[in-house]
């Protein structure tokens, strides 16, 4: 896949997507947005790709939104308007329904868009560098499309205060409010992510796949019977398979599982 505003790296079963607008922050523009969103899917199709990093080059992980690109959206007729903002929603509910593990790389800002991006993925691993902020309010504008995940990332609670003030959060912050997983020193950011990507690597990817659709499911619902035995059929339905017969049986024979001999 070429493109004019993304590179894709391929590490052994990782494959580190990098967004490629240094100059401008990584800043979001229609090019982004559809480069994205389509080098996201075209890997989550990937049986080769295990793993999907999500890095910006530069000093700047996304500082969000391109000013310009906004300012010609407004002024846009409502269709091409609403139009651009499904665009926008649907990058981000491509990388956050991927079935391969996501993990993103944050060196510096993650700011508006940026901050959306790191919390649609699994996994975040930040420099203490990194800082974050839903900043949207100060220009007039509200976090629609990243208020999915960044609230399933910090809570309601959080998002409170963060969606009104757009302070600016720290990496130590971040942690503490759940939106980084890891924080580490900058030159041992890439170490970091690595770690995270080799414990990726050892679980099944079937598992791994059927393990997000469970969080999904079992997430702010009552414990009642229907979900009791929806979680009773997964775990029939999934031991029952190719992938956790090699599992079980590798994990027995004191031996490698098969999907190791890719990683």
């Amino acid at each position: 896949m070429n493109f004019a505003s993304l590179k894709i790296e391929l590490r052994g079963a990782a494959a580190w997507v990098w967004m490629n607008r240094p100059e401008l922050h990584n800043a979001f523009d229609e090019t982004l947005i559809a480069e994205l969103t389509q080098g996201l899917a075209g890997l989550d199709a990937d049986a080769s790709v295990r793993v999907i990093v999500l890095a910006g080059a530069g000093r700047s992980f996304s500082a969000g939104a391109d000013l310009n690109w906004m300012k010609r959206q407004g002024a846009a007729s409502p269709e091409d308007n609403l139009a651009d903002a499904r665009r926008l929603a649907a990058l981000y509910f491509t990388l956050a329904q991927c079935r391969k593990p996501t993990v993103a790389r944050v060196q510096g800002a993650a700011l508006g868009g940026g901050m959306g991006l790191a919390s649609a993925c699994d996994i975040c691993v930040a420099s203490t560098a990194a800082f974050f902020a839903t900043s949207e309010v100060k220009f007039g504008i509200i976090p629609a499309a990243i208020s999915p995940y960044v609230v399933r990332a910090i809570g309601e609670r959080q998002a409170y205060r963060y969606f009104q003030t757009a302070e600016r959060i720290d990496a130590a912050r971040a942690r503490e409010i759940g939106l980084a997983h890891e924080v580490v020193a900058p030159e041992e950011l890439d170490a970091g992510v690595q770690r995270i990507v080799d414990a990726l690597l050892v679980g099944g990817p079937l598992a791994q796949a059927a393990a997000t659709d469970l969080i999904r499911a079992v997430a702010n619902r009552p414990v009642d019977d229907a979900l009791v035995e929806d979680t009773a059929r997964r775990i029939a339905q999934l031991r029952a398979t190719p992938e956790a017969r090699e599992g079980l049986d590798a994990f027995l024979g004191k031996r490698a599982a098969a999907w190791l001999s890719g990683a």
